[in-house]
């Protein structure tokens, strides 16, 4: 994910805690338009009259002898009540799968959980400010963001940047297939900003966040009264996207059902919402992205071939970090110039040593461990120049590590071990497990139920 620009977007803050209003304004004040904090939810309509933000992080609860989050409920009907538009994102530190269901249905977008991870709020907030920004349907003539940069010469990226120019002028759907952590985000931003809908409404959906339960309300919206908690009309995440570009990102974690919802969309370019029998024309171009191996999965029987068949007109592949040769030191010395900026601290160099320490890893979380990588080494480096003691790896098994003897290579066997590994390391918080996973915290949620857990 690229980092988040400044100017992009404005944000209310609601918390009746003064270290979490202070926290969240010093960090994002760098990367967003402006920001007002309140400790009282009292005035929230006020401001969204007077300040018109894009997106409010929320407190769910806002006396210290509560964690119902009922308070937070409340105003998010309030909020919604004025602008059914607006996003939304609950900041708490009591998270279950319930309290997800039940917010998620009741209009949030998604959940801050106390304590945060920085990159992993950034990462959510951008996320939220390009869906309201997609949500308040920019004219033709609004000038839009530049497009992401990708970094690399390796002969593999030099092949794929050429493939994205010809293809992203067309309105194929694509495919983007790799990795975790390799940037399948970066491909999907830049096909959309080739493309003739570069001006219309790019919508990120992360469909391995969505619980199964939410996937049709969330994807394709709903009316009031279609649920006990569906106090206003929703749009859904597709019917933003219409006459734009939907990211359907990790599609592979879709199950049957939804796939079938998802295919009749994509080929029909109809939907209808919850709790309604108008059907909507759309027009959206797919670009899809996964980890797994789809066609290994069609023939499990696992993913539909008529609905893979829809979503990879073309297919790009984005090689692991480990393959890209020199391009880690590129990406390296890219990172180093952008967090220096972003934390206003001095530029440092990366000694030769350095750059060998960072060639000799296999770099399991590719693109995005460099990154975190790079962010500690320049926070920790004394001098202006960063040497291999400043550089820590993650402590996880690396990518291409042989298995011992007898242990099992079944990829379900050892997903199930690892977030029963995670979720008893982390004493059952399921916010943690997931950071300690990699993965959302609906992705965990979907995960557990997913394996009766």
């Amino acid at each position: 994910m690229t980092p988040m620009t400044k100017n992009s977007g404005k944000i209310l803050i609601v918390d009746d805690n003064e270290d979490v209003l202070l926290s969240l304004n010093m960090m994002l004040k760098h990367h967003v338009e402006d920001i007002r904090a309140l400790k009282s939810p009292e005035r929230i309509v006020e401001f969204i009259d007077s300040f018109k933000p894009d997106v409010i992080l929320l407190d769910m609860n806002f006396r210290r002898s509560q964690s119902s989050g009922e308070e937070g409920y409340r105003w998010l009907d309030i909020i919604l009540r004025k602008d059914p538009r607006m996003v939304v994102l609950f900041i708490t530190a009591y998270v279950d799968t319930k309290k997800v269901v039940r917010a998620i249905k009741a209009g949030a977008t998604d959940f801050i959980p106390k304590p945060w991870d920085n990159a992993k709020l950034l990462g959510i907030v951008k996320s939220a400010i390009e869906l309201s920004l997609s949500r308040q349907k920019r004219s033709d003539t609004t000038p839009t963001s530049p497009a992401p940069v990708m970094i690399g010469e390796s002969p593999q990226m030099k092949l794929l940047k050429k493939q994205i120019e010809r293809i992203g002028a067309t309105d194929a759907n694509v495919l983007v297939t790799g990795e975790n952590g390799t940037g399948k985000d970066v491909v999907a931003h830049m096909l959309h900003a080739l493309s003739p809908r570069s001006n219309k409404p790019f919508v990120a959906i992360d469909l391995g966040s969505i619980p199964e339960q939410l996937f049709e309300s969330e994807l394709f919206g709903y009316e009031k009264g279609a649920f006990s908690d569906a106090k206003t009309a929703k749009e859904g995440r597709i019917e933003t996207a219409s006459g734009g570009t939907a990211f359907l990102d990790e599609i592979g974690n879709l199950s049957q059902g939804a796939q079938q919802k998802l295919l009749t969309a994509i080929e029909k370019h109809q939907l209808t919402r919850l709790g309604s029998t108008k059907v909507r024309n759309i027009d959206m171009r797919v670009i899809a992205a996964t980890n797994a191996d789809l066609t290994r999965m069609v023939a499990n029987g696992a993913f539909r071939q008529d609905l893979l068949y829809r979503i990879n007109t073309f297919e790009l592949h984005i090689p692991p970090l480990r393959e890209r040769g020199s391009d880690i030191i590129l990406l390296a010395e890219h990172f180093v110039d952008k967090i220096a900026e972003r934390y206003r601290v001095d530029h440092k160099k990366l000694n030769a040593d350095a750059k060998k320490k960072l060639l000799t890893h296999t770099w399991p979380g590719n693109v995005r461990e460099l990154q975190h990588v790079i962010e500690r080494a320049l926070i920790m480096a004394p001098d202006d120049t960063i040497t291999p003691d400043d550089i820590e790896f993650p402590r996880t098994a690396t990518a291409g590590e042989p298995s011992r003897s007898g242990e099992t290579l079944n990829l379900e066997t050892i997903e199930q071990n690892a977030i029963s590994k995670a979720v008893e390391q982390c004493n059952g918080n399921l916010s943690q497990a997931a950071s300690l996973l990699g993965i959302s915290r609906y992705a965990l949620y979907r995960k557990i139920e997913k394996y009766g857990l």
